[in-house]
């Protein structure tokens, strides 16, 4: 079976890769239980250079990483070169931080020493998403080699391109050979590597349905799984918010890679007294940025990675406004070639429409308004997910206690977008999935933390 990948501004398949086949599977697996024996024997110091090696290379090569993603996903060129050097920061603090926060544990006991211990599982698989086809990889990658796993990667097939890409750094950096490798599989083939007995772990980030999928099949090997699954994230807009920068960053976050974010803001929700002229600002700021092709300069929003994508949240749209939400703004599928979709904002959102219950990965934002602070924060977390959220408030001293204590979620900011970085801990409740990526925590989901007792 071939997996096909096409170039989402222009709808023209770019390349063919045929599936890998059983025996190389076998292959692969044999290869990356060996590396990882010896790979787990190094030093972190041995280790850090080598993933010191990486961040040179994703430095080096980041206009060309994000021309590849431009023309295999739809990303704009600036995104693309700040998501390779944030991939380079993920390796870079691995590489700085992965010995402290696997170094052994002492806990006084009546033993004459007890203490835990840190060591790899062994080979893990990593499946994962096509709209940020290099950082989602190398935030699994960067912790799990640096603790001394073996990993292998059944990416998103449009994205093969950068799989494979992803193999070249990797060996380029100087890791064992057969430590990291690329499976090229259709999704309906990942439950059977899984299944073998070589693999110790499994990391996805993917839809809920996948999630579901990914972690019945990890449950029934009995290894761990992390799943980071869909969102719709809430922002919370307070009446005594600062309404530009609260709509500003809005349509930031929200048309981030063309709106096909899990973090992004997808529902905001408004106090009444404030929500007309939060509407009014949104709309100002989402109707300015400029869709286009990706590969040309000063273009904010690409086309959506897919036809079937674009589809789909169209689809969404449609449901939404037949059960009383209003188009404020785009809303409308474009001609010509592409698979773009504007910027565009619905009102009038409610809970049982699809932009309200549903995550919407495309540039569409839903904005629903509150009577007060406390309808705000029950819609807020009046959802099945539970990845990313926001408040927005002037007194700041509130703002952070709603975040810790009122929303549901497991990334909650303050006046500012949802986002990742290394040296927080990124992960959902609920729909949104299980487990931690990035941090300390991140580094602990695939190690085992031995007990050590001596009498």
């Amino acid at each position: 079976m071939a997996l096909e990948s096409y170039n989402p501004s222009t709808e023209e398949r770019i390349a063919s890769y045929s599936e890998t086949s059983p025996e190389r599977i076998e292959e692969m697996l044999e290869a990356a239980e060996s590396a990882q024996r010896e790979w787990a024997a190094t030093g972190f110091g041995e280790r850090a250079e080598v993933m010191g090696g990486a961040a040179r290379l994703l430095r080096e090569r980041a206009s060309d990483l994000a021309r590849l993603m431009a023309t295999e996903m739809g990303k704009p060129l600036t995104e693309g070169r700040s998501e390779a050097e944030k991939c380079a920061r993920v390796c870079d603090y691995y590489a700085g931080n992965a010995e402290a926060h696997l170094e052994d544990r002492p806990i006084p006991t009546d033993a004459a020493r007890s203490y835990v211990t840190y060591r790899p599982l062994g080979v893990l698989l990593a499946v994962m998403p096509w709209n940020f086809p290099f950082w989602q990889v190398f935030r699994f990658l960067a912790p799990s080699l640096m603790a001394g796993n073996a990993a292998l990667l059944k990416h998103s097939s449009n994205v093969t391109g950068c799989a494979l890409r992803i193999g070249e750094i990797i060996r380029g950096a100087g890791f064992p050979e057969g430590l990291f490798d690329v499976l090229v599989l259709p999704s309906d083939k990942v439950s059977d590597v899984i299944a073998d007995p070589r693999v110790r772990g499994v990391s996805l980030t993917g839809s809920t349905p996948a999630g579901i999928s990914v972690g019945s099949s990890a449950g029934a090997s009995l290894i761990p799984s992390v799943l980071e699954l869909g969102g719709s994230d809430p922002y919370v807009i307070l009446a005594d918010a600062d309404l530009r920068a609260a709509a500003e960053t809005c349509a930031f976050s929200r048309l981030i890679n063309a709106g096909q974010c899990c973090i992004s803001a997808k529902r905001m929700i408004v106090e009444r007294k404030v929500s007309f002229d939060f509407c009014d600002l949104l709309i100002e700021r989402m109707a300015a940025r400029t869709m286009g092709d990706p590969l040309e300069g000063g273009v904010d929003v690409g086309p959506m990675a897919r036809a079937d994508l674009r589809e789909e949240i169209h689809g969404q749209v449609r449901r939404s406004v037949k059960m009383g939400a209003s188009v404020a703004l785009g809303c409308e599928m474009p001609g010509g070639r592409g698979w773009f979709y504007p910027p565009s904002v619905l009102t009038g959102v409610s809970k049982g429409m699809p932009a309200f219950d549903e995550e919407t990965f495309g540039p569409v934002a839903a904005v629903l308004e509150a009577a007060d602070e406390e309808e705000c924060i029950r819609l807020a977390n009046d959802t099945s997910f539970g990845l990313g959220a926001a408040v927005f408030t002037s007194d700041v001293e509130k703002g952070e206690r709603i975040a810790a204590d009122r929303l549901r979620a497991g990334c909650c900011f303050v006046n500012t977008f949802v986002r990742s970085d290394p040296r927080l801990p990124f992960g959902g409740i609920k729909g949104s999935g299980y487990g931690r990526e990035l941090s300390r925590e991140g580094i602990l989901e695939f190690v085992n933390a031995k007990t050590v007792y001596r009498a």
